[in-house]
């Protein structure tokens, strides 16, 4: 969408004399902006507002809500499916001139028993709803039960994998029930049980190990139970099976343990490295068979194996910070490609600033690297995060509803109301099919 809006402003001109024309194929109609998922989760921000909606932020583009199934670089064209979901297949053809991929990525999961069944992904607003959701029904299931394992299955909340993601989820859902457990008579906090668990020897891999470091120490200040160099090997029947030998029963697995490229670029013929990902120059072309920019091809994102001059040229790794900034990039050397072919003068490298990444850990507290290589935590670190997140956000209005949440709740207390009926809404109407009892009034 950043790329497509950027293309959008330098060609308004063109697109409006219809010598151009910008399609966007994606499946939701809408862009997700991940790095706050973690407070949608928690209910400080309203879901709403941490989605753009395509057809209003790119008003001069043709946006096709379907998912592209196979690309053919070598005729310059692509298929998409344009049906719903469980319908029957509907392709759409699309032949084009330039190709700018930039599908993202999805979750890297893993052949581990259980972990299908019971396992609960956090890369989509439905996911950040429907955990927090889930969160709150345990709490009313400890609360209301007599069973004692139950009760301790039901307070007992798994996370594997110890990035941004995952450590953001926790320490914000982790903050959350702590507020929610005040509205129960028999539970308190000290009852609840989070788990983190991490196969390498850290957390926050991204991080410098200082920082990582303290964000490790405020989570276990918390309570919260941080296994390194350990492994999920089972979660079948709702019981965790480690690699360090535990062994306990959870009714709450968060799986965040990184992600994989889309798996459409398996179905293109574009160039691949073993990662699965697009191999590019520092120019975010693709690279062709003799090493050369391949025409017509772009590339940004989590689905781009760009070149890191700060990572001794190792490819950038997936994260928001990168992929805002290579869409931009990308549709300024497209604009110059199209006024002077793909080697032409004008054409600029990928040369990214420092990592400045952050993360909160609930209210009022967060850790951040600053891009002058600062490390701040605690408060100024949260303001910091959330000027940074507020800043980022590819849509005006949505600033303003993300910062409003904010003064909202700083004003009143976070709800913490489940609202699970909302992903199942027909529940309530096909019990009643059931109940045998006839409604004979009039309709």
């Amino acid at each position: 969408m950043s790329a497509a809006l950027h293309l959008q402003r330098g060609l308004r001109e063109r697109l409006r004399r219809g010598e151009v024309e910008i399609t966007v194929v994606e499946p939701q109609s809408y862009l997700t902006y991940h790095p706050l998922l973690a407070e949608v989760a928690a209910g400080s921000i309203d879901p709403r507002h941490v989605v753009v909606p395509l057809r209003r932020t790119l008003p001069e583009c043709r946006v096709l809500t379907a998912r592209i199934t196979r690309i053919e670089h070598a005729t310059r064209r692509a298929w998409a499916d344009a049906a719903a979901p469980g319908e029957p297949p509907a392709p759409v053809e699309l032949d084009y001139d330039v190709l700018v991929v930039a599908p993202g990525s999805v979750s890297r999961t893993a052949p581990v028993p259980g972990l299908a069944e019971h396992g609960l992904g956090f890369s989509t607003v439905g996911e950040a709803v429907g955990l927090r959701n889930h969160v709150l029904e345990q709490l009313d299931l400890a609360s209301a039960t007599r069973d004692p394992a139950l009760r301790q299955a039901a307070l007992t909340f798994v996370f594997v994998g110890a990035g941004y993601a995952g450590v953001g989820a926790l320490a914000e859902l982790e903050d959350m029930a702590r507020t929610a457990v005040r509205g129960y008579h028999n539970i308190s906090p000290e009852d609840l049980r989070w788990v983190l668990v991490e196969a390498t020897d850290r957390i926050l891999a991204e991080e410098s190990p200082e920082l990582a470091a303290h964000t490790l120490a405020q989570l276990r200040d918390r309570s919260v139970d941080v296994r390194l160099r350990t492994r999920l090997e089972s979660a079948a029947g709702r019981v965790m099976v480690l690699s360090d030998g535990s062994r306990f029963a959870a009714r709450t697995l968060v799986w965040t343990a990184g992600v994989r490229p889309s798996p459409l670029l398996r179905d293109t013929d574009l160039p691949l490295d073993t990662t699965g990902r697009i191999r590019c120059l520092a120019t975010l072309q693709a690279v062709g068979p003799d090493g050369r920019a391949l025409p017509g091809v772009w590339a940004a994102g989590d689905c781009a194996a760009v070149p890191d001059p700060h990572a001794d040229g190792a490819p950038c790794v997936p994260n928001a910070q990168h992929a805002f900034a290579q869409a931009e990039l990308l549709a300024a050397n497209v604009l110059v490609a199209l006024e002077g072919g793909p080697r032409a003068e004008g054409i600029v490298e990928y040369r990214p600033d420092r990592p400045a990444c952050s993360t909160s850990l609930g209210l009022g507290r967060a850790v951040a690297h600053t891009s002058r290589g600062g490390r701040l935590t605690g408060r100024r670190a949260w303001w910091l995060h959330r000027a940074r997140h507020l800043r980022r956000l590819p849509s005006a209005d949505r600033r303003v509803r993300v910062l409003m949440d904010w003064v909202l709740g700083g004003l009143f207390s976070r709800e913490v109301v489940s609202l699970g009926t909302l992903e199942h809404p027909r529940s309530e109407f096909e019990a009643g099919f059931g109940t045998g009892v006839t409604d004979d009034r009039p309709t």
